[in-house]
């Protein structure tokens, strides 16, 4: 790579930091808030317990809320992750435009209308327009959305906008497939029903044979 090539890399890759740093994004994509308060999490929950009508003194429960509110630190992560560590660099100009397919990626969140987990996998695939991420980037990138309050929907969306705004790519694909304890456990009860969502950006939109091949790529590995 001669002087000129490396000066034209430094500069996109600060144009991407940059971006990454906007309060634009970080208010698009909710990555700017505070974090967990334990100390309030740890007396919410400990009033929870009282309300229910148990003992939050009796040996079972008595470090419950401080167990729950260190849980909770990891499980809404996603709200005080620092993209540009998230990225850290590993956009890379490649000259390939054939799709990447991230398949089978493990997710769980908490569905924001009960509190209770929804888990299952999710796949991700982008048409790239000259630039490529880091393999590792894109669990990442689920994990940064799903580990927050969230609703399936606005989960697929958000990894599908994000990987638009990082990579510029000519599609994005994100097909998302999820069990909710909320109806696993609760009200209707059906402990073997699935919710699917997409989303389909770009060339995954508007051109039949660039999503058949991906719906085409994830059915095969279902089916092993």
């Amino acid at each position: 790579m001669d002087i000129q090539e490396t000066q034209a890399l430094s500069v996109e890759q600060n144009g991407i930091q940059q971006r990454l740093e906007s309060q634009d994004l970080l208010n698009r994509f909710g990555l700017n808030a505070a974090p967990v308060d334990g100390e309030a999490v740890a007396r919410s929950v400990d009033a929870l317990i009282r309300a229910i009508g148990e003992d939050p003194d009796r040996q079972g429960l008595v470090d419950t809320p401080k167990r729950v509110a260190k849980a909770y630190q990891e499980l809404v992560s996603g709200y005080t992750t620092d993209p540009v560590a998230l990225v850290n660099n590993a956009v890379f100009d490649v000259e390939y435009d054939d799709m990447v397919i991230v398949s089978d990626i493990e997710f769980s969140s908490l569905c924001e209308h009960h509190l209770l987990p929804f888990v299952g996998h999710v796949h991700v695939a982008y048409m790239p327009d000259d630039k490529v991420v880091g393999l590792s980037k894109i669990p990442r990138i689920v994990d940064m959305f799903s580990r927050r309050l969230q609703v399936q929907e606005r989960l697929t969306r958000q990894i599908a906008d994000f990987i638009i705004d990082v990579l510029d790519p000519k599609g994005v694909a994100v097909v998302m497939t999820a069990q909710h304890m909320c109806s696993m456990i609760r009200g209707v009860k059906k402990h073997e029903s699935n919710m699917t969502t997409s989303a389909m950006l770009g060339d995954f939109r508007h051109k039949q044979e660039t999503r058949n091949e991906f719906l085409m790529h994830i059915q095969r590995t279902k089916n092993g």
